[in-house]
Formats: C-alpha cells, sequence, structure tokens
C-alpha cells in the first residue's frame, strides 16, 4: 500500500466519529458532502481520502453508514484490541488512564510504570503502578502493542530505548523532547505549547 499522509489518517478519524454519530441515529446513507462539512474539508477531499483504500459509495446515493464505518475500522486497525502500556505515573499519566475514550477504541492500558518509590504500589483506576525497573521482565511475560511515555524529557529517550528493545513498534510521546528511533518503530509527539502556539496564532491574526 502507499504511503498515506497523517492527515489523511486524522481525517479518517474524524470521519468515523461523525459515521457513527449517524448510526446512531438510524441513517442508512451520509454523503460526502455532509461529512466534508463536518470535517471542515471539501466532498472532494473526502473522496480522495477514501479512494486510497478502494471504491466507496455510489454517486448520487452517498455512503452506506454502518458500511463505510465498519471499512474504516478495518483501515485504522480497530477491528483488534491492543494491549497499552504506560510509562510516568503523574498527573498527565493520571488523566490518560482514566481517559474511558482509549478502551472505547480498543486500547486497554495493562500496566503503569514508575521510578518513583512514592507512586509504586498504588492503584490507578484499578491498575497497580509497577517499578520500572521490571519493564524487561515484565514484557517477557506480557508484551505489549503500544506504549505511552509520560516521563520527564530527560528520561523519555532511555525509556524509549528499553520499550524498543522490549519489541515495542508505536510510541505516543508525551515528553517534550525529540525522540530517536529505528525505522520501523513509530512514534507520534504530543506536544501542548505547540498545540497552543497555534491557537495564539490564530487569535492573533483574526
Amino acid at each position: 500500500m502507499r504511503k498515506i499522509s497523517d492527515s489523511t489518517v486524522r481525517r479518517l478519524s474524524l470521519y468515523l466519529r461523525f459515521l457513527e454519530q449517524a448510526q446512531a441515529q438510524a441513517r442508512a446513507t451520509i454523503s460526502s458532502g455532509e461529512l466534508a462539512r463536518l470535517g471542515g474539508t471539501t466532498s472532494a477531499q473526502v473522496r480522495k481520502d477514501l479512494s486510497f483504500f478502494g471504491s466507496f459509495g455510489k454517486r448520487g446515493l452517498g455512503y452506506a453508514v454502518p458500511e463505510l464505518a465498519a471499512r474504516i475500522q478495518g483501515i485504522l486497525g480497530l477491528q483488534r484490541a491492543y494491549r497499552v502500556v504506560l510509562v510516568g505515573a503523574g498527573k498527565m499519566g493520571g488523566a490518560l488512564v482514566q481517559y474511558q475514550g482509549f478502551k472505547q477504541r480498543g486500547f486497554h492500558i495493562a500496566a503503569i510504570y514508575d521510578q518513583d518509590a512514592r507512586k509504586i504500589g498504588s492503584r490507578w483506576n484499578g491498575l497497580v503502578v509497577r517499578d520500572v525497573k521490571h519493564l524487561e521482565a515484565d514484557f517477557k511475560k506480557e508484551p505489549s502493542d503500544i506504549a505511552i511515555v509520560v516521563t520527564p524529557g530527560a528520561a523519555a529517550q532511555d525509556v524509549v530505548d528499553r520499550l524498543v528493545r522490549c519489541g515495542v513498534k508505536a510510541i505516543l510521546n508525551f515528553a517534550p523532547v525529540p525522540l530517536s528511533v529505528p525505522a520501523d518503530v513509530e512514534v507520534k509527539t504530543v506536544n501542548m505549547a505547540l498545540e497552543l502556539e497555534t491557537l495564539s496564532y490564530a487569535l492573533a491574526n483574526r
């Protein structure tokens, strides 16, 4: 399959949410124009995004809501469950553990790690915070698909190196530093300051 841009994948995620809302309303079809309006894009862009993955819908009739939702779920890999570990039991980590949207999408946080003796052994949303020194031993028993890194910047690269050696191929990084990983490992970095700066720009240039 050809390389698909991150922006296309994000729009597919948005389309899926709109389709799920349409399903909840018992709607049978939806048009590219409506998906475009809801997603803040154009009908042509919707059709282009979907065309990367095959043929969808019929001209003049729109898209069958249940069928398109199921196809996009498959494209996004959401028809299976993922085991997720979280490294960093701080305030941000606590908020992520409690976010119900992960479980609804099939992302199950199965373990939390930290190096702070005051946090190790405490219970978070039904999970006991584990000592990060046991990371490798735990992975041998319970491999995970995805890791979320919420450590201070100085510790992030070492943690990621360990996760990569454990076989993790997908990492969501909240640490405020760029990370170096092998070519076969996917890293997505969430930079809160950057997002706020884009909002600041929007306000300053209204």
